[in-house]
């Protein structure tokens, strides 16, 4: 706080009071009262603008430059500004993530391309969905039985993230800004480019995993698409009787079947009659749980 100014004690005033300044004294006092005022405003106004330029720096740091946003630096080939590296904007879309794969079981949405409805289909549906704004227009096109299950992601989303609907990375190496217009990243990835490229592995081992982690297998005798992968749901949202090691996942197409969606617990798969199916350490067609890079900062 400024003093403007002050007189000490009542015989000073009135001292003050009493004399008959001269000219020159009663021009110096109110020269001295008016610098005494200009310092004061002058010094709050400093103090005001030091506060604003020292929240600046601050509320610029909430929003990335380009630069930053095209930069790879756990060289992961994933562009940091498609990465989520916020622990709530992680959980959001895991939610969401996980929710609309677990509604493709009782309903497959008609936004979903019947001509990409397969195992990795169902990934890169539920994977785009998440990331996109859940409005009263999104919620129209999903259909009626579609309710909001957390926030949006902040930090992403389709219309003005960096990769737009070009999320899935084809090819490997450190991500380079040529990547966003060289056909690296595209709209389409069959499940071996989801697994090599767009996800880590975590292991064999249950412990790590995570609602939104995947489940790959390799089956050889399916030779045009030998890789599957399922989506790990954990507590489903319906039914879930009490467990939580659901996944949910496509059987995949053919000729003369569509497939449809599944949802059973990794208990189950166990005990599956083909050992082929069963997550388990020492099936050589399993090959383990992973995890999506733009979640990465989980692990």
């Amino acid at each position: 706080m400024v003093k403007l100014f002050h007189i000490e004690g009542k015989n000073n005033l009135t001292e003050f009071e009493g004399e008959k300044p001269s000219c020159f004294s009663f021009f110096s006092f109110n020269k001295l009262l008016f610098s005494s005022i200009l310092v004061a405003c002058f010094t709050l106004t400093s103090c005001n603008s030091n506060s604003t330029e020292a929240q600046t720096p601050a509320e610029k740091s909430h929003a990335p430059s380009k630069r930053a946003l095209l930069a790879d630096t756990n060289r992961n080939g994933i562009p940091d500004g498609a990465e989520i590296r916020s622990y709530e904007d992680r959980e959001n879309f895991r939610d969401w993530f996980t929710a609309i794969a677990e509604y493709q079981f009782y309903k497959q949405s008609e936004a979903w391309n019947p001509e990409q409805r397969d195992c990795s289909g169902l990934v890169r549906f539920a994977w785009r969905e998440a990331l996109r704004k859940h409005d009263r227009l999104w919620f129209q096109k999903m259909g009626a039985e579609y309710e909001s299950v957390a926030p949006d992601v902040a930090a992403y989303n389709l219309e003005d993230g960096v990769l737009k609907e070009r999320l899935f990375r084809t090819k490997d190496g450190l991500f380079n800004k040529s990547d966003l217009t060289d056909g690296t990243f595209q709209e389409f990835a069959d499940a071996a480019s989801v697994m090599k490229y767009n996800a880590v592995f975590l292991g064999k081992d249950r412990s790590r995993l995570k609602r939104g982690d995947l489940v790959f297998y390799f089956q050889p005798f399916v030779q045009k698409y030998p890789y599957h992968v399922m989506i790990f749901v954990g507590e489903a949202r319906t039914n879930n009787e009490s467990a939580r090691d659901w996944v949910v996942y496509h059987t995949g197409t053919s000729a003369d079947d569509k497939g449809v969606v599944k949802k059973v617990r990794l208990d189950t798969l166990d005990q599956h009659p083909d050992p082929r199916w069963r997550p388990v350490v020492n099936n050589k067609n399993f090959i383990g749980y992973y995890r999506l890079k733009i979640l990465e900062n989980d692990n």
